[in-house]
């Protein structure tokens, strides 16, 4: 039998080791209480329910988390939105994204009036297309630049909703005989190119039904060079694709028109880092620009009327 002195149970056995015992206790308690501050005071990086790279609309934390002038930006008080440099008309005007000028400029604006942020709590940073695009941290709330919703893109980034259905357009040098085209029937007999395996090349095939098969080439690259050395007299290509090259390429071209009908398979989102706690809020401020149709009347100011892209029926 066991003596009480002995015994791991006894009175004096319990004691030494409720003393041994001690100082492990304070140590985890004090562990605990540290948790729970750095829990109370550290940024929340859990991402809203839904708030997925495809853009749709986030859940957690309910209405609290969008309040109006009061997002967790990265800028408390402040909307950072990220474009490009330089950045070109239509898209932005005089190379100045801050003056609202030009159509994506006049969106980021009127997304950041929804969110609750005035022109004036609105700041702009420099973001290349590739690294706003890319995985990793990013120095914007948002980023606006021309960045079509892909699957790929949505492994790396989050998405807003799209705020531009892609068309397709007609570009041609300026002193070219389809550069006064008005119309589908006027570039039946023009030749015409246009990259492999895209939207574009359906286009002539199926909707302007030329008289001649088009030239088809491997890249858009190779379009240009045909375009500049007259083995073409247009190409068709995307609508931005059209601005950029005339813009900033081969600016002896010009836009010539565009063609009815966005195409909903192929759209323009906000970029938000991946798992932003803004991408609920960010596409629940967009959707509504589209249904009150605010985002067809800025399209219409500034990518139709101010660039000289007529519809080509």
């Amino acid at each position: 039998m066991t003596s009480a002195s002995s015994s791991p149970f006894s009175p004096s056995a319990r004691s030494s080791r409720s003393s041994a015992l001690r100082p492990a206790s304070r140590a985890l308690a004090a562990l605990v209480v540290a948790a729970a501050a750095l829990s109370a005071c550290a940024p929340q990086d859990a991402k809203s329910d839904g708030a997925t790279a495809s853009g749709a609309p986030g859940t957690a934390g309910g209405a609290a988390a969008c309040a109006p002038g009061a997002l967790a930006t990265r800028t408390a008080g402040t909307l950072t939105v990220g474009t490009d440099k330089p950045a070109y008309d239509p898209w932005f005007t005089e190379d100045k994204p801050e003056n609202g000028k030009g159509f994506e400029s006049a969106v980021a604006y009127a997304v950041a009036e929804k969110l609750g942020y005035p022109k004036e709590k609105v700041t702009w940073v420099v973001a290349p297309f590739g690294k706003a695009t890319a995985p990793g941290a990013k120095d914007f709330d948002f980023d606006i630049n021309q960045v079509s919703i892909s699957d790929e893109r949505k492994q790396a980034v989050d998405f807003s909703p799209g705020y531009y259905d892609v068309r397709q357009a007609v570009i041609a040098l300026k002193n070219s005989k389809a550069a006064n085209a008005r119309s589908i029937a006027d570039l039946k007999g023009a030749k015409l190119g246009a990259q492999v395996g895209t939207t574009s090349l359906d286009t002539i095939t199926n909707t302007i039904k030329p008289s001649s098969q088009p030239a088809v080439f491997d890249s858009n690259d190779l379009a240009k060079a045909a375009l500049k050395n007259g083995q073409v007299e247009a190409l068709v290509v995307d609508l931005p694709t059209a601005f950029y090259i005339t813009g900033a390429e081969v600016p002896e071209a010009q836009v010539v028109g565009q063609f009815e009908g966005g195409s909903k398979s192929e759209q323009f989102g906000l970029v938000l880092d991946k798992g932003s706690r803004l991408t609920g809020c960010v596409s629940q401020a967009v959707d509504p620009l589209r249904s009150d149709g605010t985002l067809a009347k800025l399209e219409k100011q500034w990518l139709s009327d101010a660039v000289s892209a007529p519809v080509l029926k």
